[in-house]
């Protein structure tokens, strides 16, 4: 058996996967200990982990370059790409460098070798990124339902209350308040003193904010996490996983079509 075989069958074993994970876990209970005000001794004994968490990431990296053929191929995953960046940062001395904070700041992302070691991970990133533009749209359409109903609430709340309606970017961050129901209700009492069907202000603003676009988003979202997933099983059609996730992204798409029927009923 080739070198490259027994690398192959090495990143395939789950132990392996699972051993990878830990680690990564642990390099993150690490950057989190050392925020904490703790003796010199333990201090001492997270520094030596981290040096073994760097060289175990610099193992693991090498070995799936190893086992990718060709090589070149490698650097074509955004993943690895990113892998290997974080690595590499990660062996730059943190003590009396210029480049300290940066090696710091590296060794907090460090957890997010999470998403490129768990394929469940990548494929719900990978659908997020890709749901990005296509969100776009809809926090453009967002933005305009914010804007005219600051420059309303601007026009007629202003003399109530100028610290939330002095002006309409003001209004914009109280109707976020507002959207987040974030004590809202103290907001409308307010205005409801002088102005008495105000109210309906605020419940159009929900319904079209909290409600509409929130589905609009849901939609959007599991439309593109079931796309994600008949990719992968297309080019894996025996992932066990794949298609447990792809089973429940049905179920939730089901959820939500019949919230969606209820809502128009």
């Amino acid at each position: 058996m080739s070198w490259q075989s027994r690398f192959e069958s090495l990143l395939a074993n789950k132990a392996f996967e699972v051993f990878i994970m830990l680690v990564i876990m642990a390099s993150a209970l690490t950057v989190g200990a050392k925020t904490y005000d703790i003796s010199p001794v333990a201090m001492g004994f997270l520094e030596v982990a981290d040096v073994a968490i760097t060289i175990i990431f610099l193992i693991e990296i090498s070995i799936r370059f190893m086992a990718t053929h060709p090589k070149s191929q490698f650097f074509r995953n955004g993943w690895n790409v990113f892998d290997t960046l974080i690595v590499f940062v990660s062996l730059v001395p943190i003590d009396n460098s210029d480049m300290a904070l940066v090696a710091r700041l590296v060794r907090v992302f460090r957890v997010l070798r999470m998403i490129s070691v768990v394929p469940e991970l990548r494929v719900l990133m990978n659908s997020m990124l890709i749901a990005l533009p296509r969100l776009g749209y809809v926090m453009a359409m967002l933005f305009i339902i914010f804007y005219i109903y600051g420059a309303i609430g601007s026009l007629f709340f202003s003399h109530v209350n100028p610290e939330l309606w002095g002006n309409v970017s003001i209004a914009m961050l109280t109707l976020f308040r507002v959207m987040t129901f974030e004590d809202w209700t103290d907001v409308m009492y307010e205005t409801m003193e002088v102005y008495s069907f105000s109210w309906l202000f605020y419940l159009s603003f929900i319904f079209l904010t909290a409600f509409a676009f929130l589905n609009m988003v849901i939609g959007i979202v599991v439309n593109v996490l079931e796309e994600e997933h008949q990719k992968v099983l297309a080019e894996d059609p025996e992932n066990i996983q794949m298609k447990d996730l792809y089973m429940e992204v049905q179920a939730l798409r089901i959820a939500f079509e019949k919230q969606d029927i209820r809502g128009s009923d």
